[in-house]
């Protein structure tokens, strides 16, 4: 017997998206609410949607979503990235669309932390010769 549900687990900056898609009508829920209400901003939904329409799988899939950590944009990334990580357990095939977009692999940037006797994480008080 196939699976139906497949779970993956989407990163970036400090957000971790776990994601698990199934077979349905496009209908998407993040943190209990429904796909829209929680990204209310058009460009993150776009984000989020990209592996479907790269892999015209659009429609076709079910997504529940548990989000946290960082904000709303960083949030959208790692969804998107563990949607991408999912298609590839429905079928292998999704691989090379996905890999070209640059959907599989995590965008690991985070931010530097502060070091001691500087002014932030690079900057330097100011050099005083005399």
């Amino acid at each position: 017997m196939e699976q139906t549900r497949h779970y993956a687990t989407g990163k970036r900056k400090t957000a971790v998206a776990r994601v698990w898609i199934y077979p349905g009508e496009g209908r998407m829920m993040a943190n209990g609410k429904p796909f829209d209400e929680y990204f209310d901003v058009d460009t993150a939904r776009l984000i989020t949607e990209q592996p479907f329409a790269i892999t015209n799988t659009l429609g076709k899939f079910d997504a529940m979503i548990k989000v946290k950590g960082g904000g709303k944009n960083s949030q959208s990334e790692a969804v998107r990235h563990g949607i991408a990580l999912a298609l590839l357990l429905v079928d292998e095939g999704h691989r090379i669309p996905l890999k070209k977009a640059g959907l599989l692999s995590r965008d690991a940037r985070k931010k530097e932390r502060k070091k001691y006797g500087l002014a932030g994480a690079r900057k330097r008080y100011q050099y005083s010769k005399r």
